[in-house]
């Protein structure tokens, strides 16, 4: 673990975090400070847990989609493999 030093929304969180999570983490709160200048320079926002709501809804409607996406890729993935193995379990006997 090590103790890294972000800034979001215009305050300074300290964490502790692993060195391999690290680039992560900080890609992140650099994501959500680039949604929260977003929404505060195109709409007329004047309280800033506004702005931290919605780039929580964003981050979550993002999330619920990108999760719906993969599980629709496991499931296909998974009727080609099954399709595969009838395949070659049918190929085999003959």
């Amino acid at each position: 673990m090590q103790k890294i030093k972000l800034t979001i929304a215009g305050r300074v969180y300290p964490l502790n975090v692993n060195k391999d999570d690290e680039s992560q983490i900080r890609e992140s709160a650099k994501s959500i400070n680039s949604m929260i200048n977003h929404f505060e320079k195109n709409y007329a926002v004047k309280d800033k847990q506004d702005v931290l709501a919605m780039c929580a809804l964003q981050i979550a409607v993002q999330s619920i989609k990108d999760f719906d996406s993969s599980k629709k890729e496991n499931n296909d993935l998974n009727k080609k493999l099954l399709d595969l193995k009838e395949f070659l379990k049918k190929n085999s006997e003959n």
